[in-house]
């Protein structure tokens, strides 16, 4: 059963990433391995729930958390799915699988002052790199867009006149985020310094490196952290904490869970739920404040 035509039906037609395609792609060749080595079984196809079960112990053994389980796991159910799609297996052997019970992922969003700290009190350095390194963390913050969505942006994806940004999300699906007056001030000084680059060789994404290459995610994320460490003690300083921010700051504000729903790119309310166990403290106030019960 070849893992290629898998991971080809998740690329072309489920239209997955390609991040996205070689995780399960690493998850299945690492069950194969488990079932060669442990039980000379050559075809995952012929290996039973009680068979996986044993994988599942063997990487608890090795301390693998109980959500790198679950997460190996769905990417064996999906490709069993797979199978039993194009008629090459009978019946699914995880079909009826229940997940291990993971504990609840909160993340703590930044406070307004912290990002009020981090726009308007941080001094970025003068010059090219300083404006873009600004701008990326205005633009997470403002629009909410993920790591992936902003290294891909391209000059045509941006609208100037009607103060937009056209972003291509997960599974190719496009969507129209509105630029606010300051982020499009900022937007428009770095597209004049980057214009001013000597080594941009036509390169059409907006941001670029000082080489004039394409931004990478490593460098991003070091920059969002970098910034981020300067007004805040939180652990957790990532690109996705800034999306989580700019979430929460909308709901606690009264945004609609739908509009929020439609900047994040998400498919479905469920996703977007996530974000509003934070905005429950400022219900919680806005209720004892409000309630004549609590006079």
């Amino acid at each position: 059963m070849s893992v290629q035509a898998f991971t080809d039906y998740l690329t072309l037609e489920k239209k997955y990433s390609a991040h996205t395609c070689l995780a399960y792609q690493k998850d299945i060749q690492e069950f194969e391995a488990f079932c060669k080595e442990e039980f000379n079984l050559k075809d995952v196809a012929g290996a039973d729930y009680s068979l996986i079960r044993s994988w599942i112990v063997a990487l608890l053994e090795k301390k693998v958390t109980n959500r790198t389980v679950n997460r190996k796991i769905a990417s064996l159910k999906a490709f069993y799915k797979f199978l039993v799609k194009t008629g090459q297996l009978q019946q699914n052997p995880l079909a009826r699988h229940k997940a291990l019970k993971t504990p609840k992922k909160v993340e703590v969003p930044f406070s307004e002052k912290e990002m009020e700290l981090l726009l308007k009190e941080i001094a970025f350095e003068p010059g090219f790199e300083g404006t873009r390194d600004k701008l990326i963390v205005e633009l997470f913050y403002t629009t909410g867009m993920r790591r992936s969505e902003l290294i891909e942006l391209k000059l045509a994806d941006l609208d100037m006149n009607r103060n937009t940004i056209k972003v291509l999300g997960k599974r190719n699906k496009e969507r129209l985020i509105p630029l606010l007056n300051p982020t499009r001030e900022l937007l428009s000084q770095y597209l004049e310094e980057r214009n001013n680059l000597e080594v941009i060789k036509n390169n059409q994404h907006v941001f670029l490196t000082a080489a004039g290459k394409k931004i990478y995610a490593t460098l991003v994320y070091r920059i969002i952290n970098s910034c981020l460490g300067q007004v805040s003690t939180k652990v957790k300083k990532s690109p996705h904490v800034l999306r989580h921010t700019f979430a929460t700051h909308l709901l606690n504000k009264g945004a609609d869970l739908n509009s929020v729903k439609e900047l994040l790119g998400h498919a479905s309310l469920a996703s977007t739920q996530v974000y509003t166990h934070s905005s429950i403290a400022e219900l919680q106030k806005v209720h004892a404040r409000s309630h004549p019960r609590n006079k």
